[in-house]
């Protein structure tokens, strides 16, 4: 498995003039099809309306790498323009403890707490060292942070819940996600950290993509 061979990232934000700095880039041929980004061979159907471009964030919780890019890509997620609809999934390479990080998502999704509670999860896993594989040790955590966990625990055992885990890891799948943190842009190209030359690096790759996007 590739989870884990990314790159670390530089710690400079990059902000509204990223996209300025990557076109000329490309045009010069500094992002490369193949080396900085992939092309899928069958693109994936988004659900998007007319006019906008998807960008959905592949990530697992346990993942340091996800966690230490968390704060560029909140930030950049503030400063896109309004024809980006921006989601996250979360990945399931194998059932534990991906699928249950996964349900986690979804359950705090569905109660309408997951914009308090996203960060503070990759906080408790990779600060504090928390496993969250556990009921018990979820619907704890939960408790401690205001949220009814024996709700979350319920809600990540439902049929809805267990659905979107299904419908994200089908959703890797086309994608053909083999590492993250990864961004699909579109359901027609994907570029990760490794292939871009860094986390920052494949935010400005991925501002490129968008504007390729747009164009077709």
């Amino acid at each position: 498995m590739k989870l884990m061979q990314r790159r670390d990232f530089s710690a400079t934000l990059v902000g509204a003039g990223a996209l300025a700095l990557g076109l000329p880039a490309a045009a010069q041929g500094g992002i490369v099809e193949g080396t900085h980004y992939v092309r899928l061979g069958q693109p994936v159907p988004v659900t998007v309306p007319a006019g906008k471009v998807e960008v959905v964030e592949f990530f697992w919780y346990g993942c340091p790498h996800c966690n230490a890019f968390e704060p560029m890509l909140e930030a950049w997620v503030k400063k896109m323009p309004d024809f980006v609809a921006f989601r996250r999934v979360p990945v399931q390479f194998r059932e534990e403890p991906f699928g249950t990080h996964q349900r986690i998502f979804y359950a705090l999704e569905a109660m309408g707490r997951l914009e308090t509670m996203h960060r503070k999860v990759f906080f408790a896993i990779h600060n504090d060292r928390q496993r969250l594989d556990k009921p018990a040790d979820i619907a704890a955590f939960m408790t401690k942070n205001g949220v009814d966990g024996a709700k979350v625990v319920e809600l990540m055992g439902s049929f809805a819940v267990q659905t979107k885990a299904r419908q994200a890891k089908q959703l890797a799948e086309a994608y053909k996600i083999d590492g993250v943190p990864a961004l699909g842009i579109q359901g027609r190209f994907y570029t990760s950290g490794s292939l871009a030359g860094g986390q920052d690096r494949m935010v400005l790759v991925a501002e490129y993509l968008i504007q390729a996007s747009r164009k077709v």
